[in-house]
């Protein structure tokens, strides 16, 4: 849903679906890409250490289609930060500091174009200063590719460039100035660049991007794919995907002695077409929104609906409790927050985050009742109810102490050799091949430069591209409250952004309903009554929140080799709502006026 595009190119260029960066490596950086992402409402203690490192004297980048506060007006609430009271007056109580050095407004989809542009920059460089520019040494003992790369670049056009990106020649030049100047450099992204078509080829020319200079394997640079939730990465790591690799099924086969199924199995997208079909009868879920997360929402509500049992291990009530097979159950379950007391003593998990570190995860809070069971004891008394007799596994002794779970992850998962061990002593990293010793487990053991053509979207005249984001007050599916200040929104969500001119161009007005109209493949999805709010968004694209605008995905519509839902390209139309007495008099659009003033300033400035 999130991050499959990032593993898929990840993987094919350096060997290993994950960053390479650590929290330290953001202290010794020169220059920082937030590239597809918002810290401030996101990811907000990523903010914490781009503050550091930008007193640590890196330039930052930001890449995204909306000016986000957060990178123009950066308030650490840390108490920590109190501690230098002349900071703290600058910081928290005045305007706030400003993060962003440069940032680069790009169109929906534009940034592979950036990047091409940013590097086709750097090859005129080098032709000045032959040797000084791309790290040659770097590029001939770990890479491949690069004389084709270079020559891709060579005859790329800067008009296609410019088009695509939404930028000026000037812009692009003004980031090259900073790349030149940097020696480390880090990338880091999310979901703006891993929900399109082309999502796969966009961060392939990322990390073209970061191997002409050698910023991959070195303190202070890599690649880093933000991770919201603190463990999706570790879902992968223990196995739990729909392909596993021989070598993961070769080990669970010697271990616990059984033929691991060798047929691939359903990703996202897969698996609700599938159950639409009704080739899957039963959908079990550990946690999680699915009908508010998945694209779609009515396609996936009917083939939820086909299934003859849905089952939901949840800590709290959630929209897709309501959407139920012809059989329902929800199976309450501990929170990760709650004491886990067990016969054995307080139980506790493990978390792997973005940089890839190991984390213990404890229960403070008293249980909500002494009836509720933990996710790994469910799994247990499941696999005991349906295995019976079958299974010699250990299923009762797991459920009561987490400790010999860890040990048997210890003898299947590499890198957590002596689990118990480490864990108790804090955290610990995973093993990183291209991070910790520039090894590249890729096909060729070299990291691999990559060609990657600029594909536009199919817009027609009287279209827009369409991104679906989140609000201040949400995480993920969790939506908090109806306010978004950081963009001036409030009381309400069915809202869609839409740039000024593009507003007058089509007749419209702030706060005025319309509906919203999806299309592919010959198909149509609306979503209705959603109120206009103009924004510094660039011309013929709007956004609009998730998971209100999810109906408008289309399941089919999907990134290339990754298979994940584009929720940052959906081709729309925009029309007025009948005419019928409006409700945005009880929600205040005031995006227009509440751009913030430094946000305001950087518009005018053409910054």
């Amino acid at each position: 849903m999130c991050h499959e595009s990032s593993g898929a190119a990840l993987k094919e260029t350096i060997g290993i679906g994950k960053g390479t960066v650590t929290l330290d490596d953001f202290l010794k950086a020169d220059a920082i890409f937030v590239i597809g992402q918002n810290p401030g409402t996101n990811h907000p203690r990523m903010l914490t250490s781009l503050e550091l490192a930008k007193e640590n004297g890196a330039k930052i980048i930001s890449v995204n289609p909306l000016p986000e506060v957060g990178n123009f007006r950066f308030k650490n609430p840390n108490p920590q930060s109190f501690k230098d009271p002349l900071k703290t007056a600058g910081r928290f109580f005045g305007k706030g500091a400003k993060l962003s050095d440069l940032w680069l407004q790009v169109k929906i989809n534009g940034d592979l174009a950036l990047f091409k542009g940013i590097m086709k920059e750097l090859l005129e460089e080098e032709r000045k200063s032959p040797g000084k520019i791309f790290d040659h040494e770097f590029i001939a003992r770990y890479t491949t590719g690069c004389k084709d790369l270079l020559a891709e670049l060579e005859i790329a056009s800067w008009q296609a460039i410019l088009d695509s990106s939404g930028l000026t020649r000037g812009q692009i030049r003004e980031a090259s100035d900073i790349v030149l100047g940097s020696r480390n450099i880090i990338c880091c992204w999310a979901m703006g660049l891993t929900q399109h078509k082309n999502s796969v080829a966009t961060i392939r020319e990322v990390v073209n991007f970061l191997l002409l200079r050698g910023n991959i394997g070195r303190p202070g640079a890599g690649v880093c794919p933000v991770r919201g939730h603190s463990n999706v990465q570790g879902d992968r790591t223990m196995g739990i995907w729909e392909r596993p690799t021989p070598l993961f099924l070769e080990k669970l086969a010697q271990r616990y002695g059984f033929e691991p199924p060798q047929e691939h199995g359903c990703d996202t997208v897969d698996c609700i077409q599938a159950m639409h079909r009704g080739q899957i009868k039963l959908f079990f879920a550990l946690g999680g929104n699915f009908l508010s997360a998945a694209p779609d929402t009515e396609l996936t509500a009917e083939a939820l609906g086909r299934c003859r049992l849905t089952a939901h291990v949840s800590t709290k009530l959630n929209r897709s409790h309501l959407v139920t097979g012809r059989q329902a159950l929800i199976l309450p379950c501990l929170g990760r927050s709650e004491i886990d007391q067990r016969a054995t003593g307080n139980q506790f998990v493990t978390v792997e985050d973005s940089m890839g570190i190991i984390n213990p995860s404890r229960g403070q809070l008293a249980p909500a009742s002494d009836c509720l069971l933990s996710e790994p004891a469910i799994v247990a008394r499941l696999a005991e109810a349906v295995l019976g007799n079958r299974s010699r596994l250990r299923w009762g002794q797991w459920a009561e102490d987490y400790n010999l779970i860890r040990e048997e992850i210890a003898q299947v998962i590499p890198g957590f050799e002596q689990f118990n061990a480490r864990i108790t002593g804090g955290i610990f990293y995973l093993p990183n091949p291209p991070r910790d010793e520039r090894k590249f487990p890729t096909r060729t053991g070299k990291a691999t430069f990559t060609l990657n053509g600029i594909e536009p979207l199919p817009v027609e005249i009287g279209q827009y591209v369409l991104m679906t984001i989140r609000s201040h007050d949400q995480f993920n599916t969790t939506i908090y409250g109806l306010d978004d200040r950081y963009r001036g929104i409030y009381n309400g969500r069915r809202v869609i952004f839409m740039n000024p001119e593009d507003v007058e161009e089509a007749g419209l007005t702030q706060g005025q309903p319309v509906d919203i109209t999806s299309h592919f493949d010959g198909y149509e999805r609306q979503a209705n009554r959603f109120l206009v709010a103009p924004y510094p968004i660039p011309r013929h694209c709007v956004a609009a929140y998730f998971p209100e605008a999810n109906v408008l995905i289309p399941v089919g519509s999907v990134a290339e080799r990754s298979n994940t839902p584009t929720s940052k390209s959906v081709i729309v139309t925009i029309s007025p709502s009948p005419d019928v007495e409006s409700v945005s008099r009880r929600l205040r659009v005031e995006a227009a006026e509440a751009i913030h003033a430094p946000v305001a300033q950087a518009l005018t400035e053409g910054t």
